[in-house]
């Protein structure tokens, strides 16, 4: 069964696995999968992912304190989520509170949905009660995702749908019981 776990080392040869089955991969802090392809720089990278869960000055510039999980089954890393624990000006156009990406051979599998459901049980845990999240506007799974996790439409920003998410599950409380200002900008 798949969760949502801190990042390991143990996960190096899947995780480079899964960069490679997408050209285009995106990972946080890293320009090339070089960087990570021998164990001790694999090892430097979760560590900083780790380091991200404290504010401080060692996180770059533009960044908040936030969570980096990864979905994985077994010793398989399936794909990650980030979970901001604020929002700064950038995040509240692009990005939101969480992101999450799935590797290919992991997608159309309920991979996404189930590990974005995770994910709010942790922003709730965090105590953040409902979060932002964006995607593509020509992107229908995460619309799906988003939306079926009782997503509330706020706007389109540009290329973007930006939408406020209840960290509470749906099926414990009808999104029409939800005050909408619950879940809209905190502004």
């Amino acid at each position: 069964m798949a969760e949502l776990i801190e990042p390991h080392p143990r996960f190096h040869a899947s995780f480079l696995a899964a960069m490679a089955e997408q050209e285009d991969w995106l990972t946080p802090f890293v320009d090339s999968v070089d960087e990570l392809a021998d164990r001790a720089g694999f090892e430097r990278y979760v560590a900083a992912l780790i380091s991200h869960l404290a504010p401080g000055p060692h996180l770059p510039e533009g960044f908040v304190t936030s969570s980096t999980l990864w979905w994985v089954e077994g010793d398989t890393y399936l794909g990650r989520v980030s979970i901001r624990h604020r929002l700064n000006q950038r995040l509240r156009n692009l990005g939101g509170h969480i992101g999450y990406w799935m590797r290919p051979s992991a997608r159309r599998q309920g991979h996404a949905t189930a590990a974005f459901a995770a994910s709010l049980d942790h922003a709730r845990g965090l105590g953040i009660e409902c979060v932002l999240v964006t995607c593509d506007h020509d992107n229908h799974a995460s619309r799906r995702i988003i939306e079926g996790a009782g997503g509330l439409f706020e706007r389109a920003l540009g290329e973007k749908r930006l939408y406020w998410v209840p960290t509470v599950p749906v099926t414990e409380v009808p999104v029409t019981d939800v005050p909408k200002q619950t879940c809209q900008s905190p502004t």
